[in-house]
């Protein structure tokens, strides 16, 4: 385990980049749904899209400990630049990571590293969102590799991502046990980005639906074994969710800093709001939901770092962090009042970008079930046992 050092320098990091390099273009990219390459090439070039690839790859070869710093810190300025970074490392290039061979990993994890790509993750359909298990794209097999045919929606990097890892079911009428993962190039013939997602936060983050029309791949394309595509998710979102859960701390504690900012400077009755004992105990359980989210994220990272399962700590984490950002920037709204309905200040954005971590990933009602099966099943204690 590295040491507590190396973390908050890697967070010192991107917090000074973020403040200098993001922080005064929010409120137009989000404006105008803008996703800003050059700031993704520099990110690629000081390791954070290559966050958890081994050095042998062309990564930083940090840990989920280092990792849930910068998305916290990321999201803390502009949540949707987050969300990128987070979609990108956890889901495409940690899917390839995870299960690629050797060579899928020398082809692929070096340009994802580098930000020379993006990557993309095909999982979810307009008929198979919760129940992904309902998956209807398919894969049939042909001489030298497979055909892909069906559509994605709501896939980050669709249109600006240069590969994605795709879902698709190999095996009619096996549910789940028929679903394999390929990793699809999007510049394939056949493979065309869709509507571009009009979303209501998280505006900079590239969204859009994926259409796979008759489009070919090798052998080489299949990830893992045949029919392992559903457990590899599963796994992946494993991870993915922590990194949610870091994005929603981001965004909880970027809007609490604004309101308590506010508070400070706005005078009622001749005296800061924050004298008043009702703004005080917003700004009490404020800070009390922002860092019991942020410790719930940093145990899983933990457990992920050690190796040990983390299928439920990553969905309470989730749970429990997502929900908790979208209170604590309500509550940022109504600190500001009238102003925190306008777009002259920052908190509305927060509000809107938080609704999106209780969704994403799966949603809270998910992250519920998840819990709850794996406290029934016994294998990770239970009564909160650490």
């Amino acid at each position: 385990m590295m040491a507590d050092d190396s973390v908050r320098e890697v967070a010192e990091m991107v917090r000074d980049f973020a403040r200098e390099r993001i922080a005064p273009h929010v409120r137009e990219w989000d404006e105008r749904a803008h996703f800003p390459r050059d700031v993704f090439e520099e990110l690629g070039s000081l390791g954070v899209l290559g966050v958890l690839v081994p050095e042998a790859y062309g990564g930083a070869g940090l840990e989920y400990r280092h990792y849930v710093a910068i998305v916290e810190e990321l999201g803390a300025v502009e949540g949707g630049v987050a969300l990128s970074v987070a979609a990108h490392n956890s889901l495409g290039t940690n899917h390839i990571l995870l299960f690629g061979n050797e060579e899928q990993k020398r082809r692929w994890l070096p340009p994802l590293a580098s930000g020379k790509m993006l990557a993309a993750w095909a999982l979810t359909e307009p008929g198979a969102g919760s129940d992904a298990g309902a998956t209807r794209t398919v894969a049939e097999r042909r001489p030298g590799g497979w055909v892909l045919r069906g559509s994605k929606n709501f896939i980050t990097h669709a249109r600006v991502g240069g590969v994605a890892v795709v879902m698709a079911r190999t095996s009619p009428g096996k549910d789940h046990r028929g679903i394999s993962a390929f990793i699809v190039p999007l510049d394939t013939p056949g493979v065309l980005p869709g509507k571009e997602e009009d979303k209501v936060g998280m505006r900079v983050s590239d969204t859009a639906s994926l259409v796979l029309e008759d489009c070919f791949v090798g052998e080489e394309a299949l990830l893992g074994k045949e029919g392992e595509g559903f457990h590899q998710a599963m796994e992946v979102l494993d991870g993915g969710r922590i990194s949610i859960a870091a994005l929603a701390v981001g965004i909880a504690r970027g809007a609490f800093a604004a309101a308590l900012a506010y508070s400070r400077q706005r005078l009622q009755f001749g005296t800061p709001i924050g004298d008043f004992q009702a703004i005080r105990f917003k700004l009490a359980d404020m800070a009390t939901l922002v860092d019991a989210a942020r410790l719930l994220t940093q145990h899983a990272a933990t457990l992920k770092d050690r190796g040990d399962k983390t299928t439920r700590a990553s969905a309470e984490a989730k749970v429990f962090a997502s929900e908790a950002a979208v209170r604590v920037a309500e509550e940022a709204v109504q600190i500001h009042g009238g102003y925190g309905y306008t777009r002259d200040y920052p908190v509305e954005k927060f509000w809107r970008d938080s609704k999106l971590c209780t969704i994403g990933e799966g949603t809270s009602e998910i992250q519920r079930l998840v819990v709850a099966r794996e406290l029934l099943k016994g294998l990770e204690g239970s009564g909160g046992q650490r």
